[in-house]
């Protein structure tokens, strides 16, 4: 499959509300949530006036013109927070153009694009349930903290 990764472009920011709620983890035989749930605060740090803080940076895959995917970073008290210089990350694609690499394209291009702007490390948080857990350990994130159901992972830039 052919597409382009870019980075985002600021008309593009409202895009990231549709991939939020694309990333939430639906665990077999649960109910999917009403998109409503992506207004609730704990999920609106991650996109709420994105592209305000020097921090947030993102890329989005495109195929035949149409924006696939994404991953964005930024300086938050999120589920995978860490510190205040670490960014948390949140990536995630449309159902139908997963499982074809586009996704470990964008963890690259993303953990480059924030080791040329000086970060040592980036944080992200997932159920341990979730397959993404093996693309990221792919792209080099490690297992820091864990409870029951998450693991906090961190690549070290």
């Amino acid at each position: 499959m052919d597409y382009t990764i870019r980075e985002i472009l600021e008309h593009e920011y409202p895009l990231l509300n549709n991939f939020l709620y694309e990333a939430i983890f639906i665990p077999e035989g649960i109910e999917t949530p009403p998109k409503t749930i992506i207004t609730s605060p704990e999920l609106q740090v991650y996109v709420e006036r994105f592209g305000e803080s020097k921090d947030d940076r993102g890329l989005v895959a495109e195929v035949d013109g149409k924006i696939i995917g994404a991953v964005w970073v930024r300086i938050m008290n999120d589920y995978g927070h860490i510190d205040d210089e670490t960014p948390s990350l949140a990536i995630s694609l449309y159902k139908e153009y997963r499982g074809f690499e586009i996704g470990t394209a964008l963890m690259k291009e993303i953990l480059v694009l924030l080791r040329e702007h000086g970060y040592k490390r980036v944080s992200l948080s997932v159920q341990k349930a979730n397959y993404a857990v093996k693309l990221y350990q792919k792209v080099g994130f490690e297992v820091v903290k864990e409870n029951e159901e998450e693991y906090i992972m961190v690549n070290y830039l």
